[in-house]
């Protein structure tokens, strides 16, 4: 690529951001990054944690060992993904989640005709075994799914939550990223509320991929007066809060008749 994946800009974040807040939105828990031995990261968002892998170069299963190890005893299942997916969607990480939530040791999607371990969920107990694997130097995810229980999501089960499975393309040539970049932002519902409706109190549709492309879709300025329910309950005035397609948007006044 030229530059690191996770600090590429995107819709005024980067794409680490936008994968961090994304799982948060979808996710009952904390959110921890894997890095490795003094990586540099761009901002991320607040109570992200950071944990680093024991040893460079050791490939995902160290990566996926770290990251459970740092949610044991706080998260039983874990979505585990890759830092560049830019159109992973939350209702495609609360299906994959839902699987292993259901018993499964590992929820793991076959989508565009391939296995991903990197947008799959695993229990936190796995750990150990991932820790195993690697001084084994069996350095693959498929080795983790040997002698456990694997719940395989099937690309028309995925479909009915992300129709045309863009959560698992990711980017890897510098043309991945500009065509990805060129893309159009996603369809929204944003409603206005109180004095800020002006007048215009039904649902309008636009495009933006984050809170803030919203808020200036919709004439609003966001701040210490104008706050954001995201589908109607994640309150927050974060302009880079990442928005998926199908998102509702109502924004309020904090002022009186708001």
């Amino acid at each position: 690529m030229g530059s690191p994946k996770a600090a590429l800009e995107w819709h005024g974040s980067t794409l680490l951001w936008r994968t961090v807040a994304i799982i948060g939105r979808a996710a009952d828990g904390p959110v921890v990054v894997v890095r490795a031995p003094g990586q540099e990261l761009p901002p991320l968002p607040p109570e992200t944690d950071v944990v680093d892998d024991p040893q460079e170069g050791q490939g995902p299963v160290q990566g996926i060992a770290a990251g459970l190890a740092a949610l044991a005893g706080r998260a039983d299942v874990a979505f585990v993904s890759s830092t560049d997916m830019p159109f992973l969607h939350p209702a495609f990480v609360r299906r994959v989640l839902r699987a292993a939530q259901d018993g499964a040791d590992v929820a793991l999607p076959v989508a565009r005709g391939f296995r991903q371990p990197l947008a799959a969920a695993y229990r936190t107990a796995l750990a150990p075994a991932a820790e195993r694997l690697v001084r084994a130097g069996r350095l693959k995810p498929a080795f983790l799914f040997e002698d456990n229980n694997v719940a395989v999501l099937e690309e028309a089960v995925l479909a009915a939550f992300d129709p045309d499975l863009d959560s698992v393309l990711n980017i890897n040539e510098p043309a991945d990223y500009q065509s990805a970049r060129a893309r159009t932002a996603p369809e929204v519902t944003v409603q206005r509320f109180g004095v800020l409706a002006d007048g215009r109190r039904g649902p309008e549709q636009v495009r933006a991929a984050t809170l803030a492309e919203a808020a200036e879709a919709a004439g609003v300025a966001l701040g210490r007066h104008v706050t954001a329910a995201l589908n109607g309950d994640r309150i927050t005035r974060e302009g880079q809060t990442p928005l998926a397609a199908g998102d509702t948007v109502f924004f309020l006044s904090a002022d009186a008749g708001g």
